[in-house]
């Protein structure tokens, strides 16, 4: 009998919103998770309702250091990487003209700087084991934008460029990459949206769960023939 072993999966961005619903779904899968938020204790909850075996790391994407040790940490925790998820997000809504300088930076440090990062630790992992995959969580708003998200709409529409040249560089290494563009989704970061109002731009005349998004990324992580795509998940939204 040859026990296949657990695919190993790092979720940035896993203690909740779509990244958590991206872990709830590996761990019925078998997966061996990683658990990364900017938050330990909230990373540790996570986990623990994960079952066991799951490991809750704390770690800020854009800080090279932090990264690097976050990946040291999993391969001796967990063993090597199978998959990396990339759902870190930060958004600060509002007008270029108002826009501060150092809020810019720190979405361009969170959401694109950031999983360059967390990308290049994984592949140096992958390249070892002869294969991988990884999905980017990127936006309808990069490909569509949005008046009063620049800024966002920048770093998320960056992901799509470089998650497409990414997968021409390591295609021979047996390494997948993908995004997965969500329009409006149930989490922390639309909480304070007037979804009545924004229904009406949306097809499906809602707004999406994280768990149908979850569903799209492992998807992505699984279908051994998709690389350097882009799956739109938005009830429509991009359409009207």
């Amino acid at each position: 009998l040859v026990l296949k072993m657990a695919k190993v999966c790092a979720i940035f961005g896993g203690s909740r919103g779509i990244g958590k619903a991206v872990a709830e779904l590996l761990a019925q899968r078998g997966c061996r998770l990683a658990i990364i938020g900017r938050n330990l204790e909230v990373a540790q909850a996570t986990a623990r309702n994960l079952g066991a075996g799951q490991l809750a790391l704390s770690c800020d994407v854009s800080n090279e250091q932090q990264v690097q040790k976050t990946f040291e940490e999993m391969q001796r925790n967990l063993g090597p990487i199978t998959y990396l998820v990339n759902a870190a997000g930060i958004n600060r809504d509002g007008l270029l003209l108002r826009t501060k300088t150092e809020d810019m930076i720190a979405q361009i440090n969170t959401n694109l700087l950031g999983t360059m990062l967390t990308c290049k630790a994984a592949v140096r992992s992958m390249i070892q084991q002869q294969g991988g995959a990884i999905v980017n969580v990127g936006s309808v708003v990069g490909l569509k934008g949005n008046s009063g998200q620049s800024v966002y709409s920048a770093t998320k529409a960056g992901l799509v460029g470089f998650s497409r040249s990414l997968a021409k560089e390591v295609a021979r290494k047996q390494i997948r990459v993908n995004v997965v563009a969500p329009g409006f989704i149930h989490t922390d970061m639309t909480a304070h949206l007037e979804e009545d109002q924004l229904k009406e731009a949306i097809l499906l005349g809602r707004f999406g769960e994280p768990h149908e998004v979850a569903n799209a990324v492992v998807f992505l992580l699984e279908t051994p023939y998709v690389t350097g795509s882009t799956l739109v998940v938005d009830g429509g939204l991009q359409l009207m």
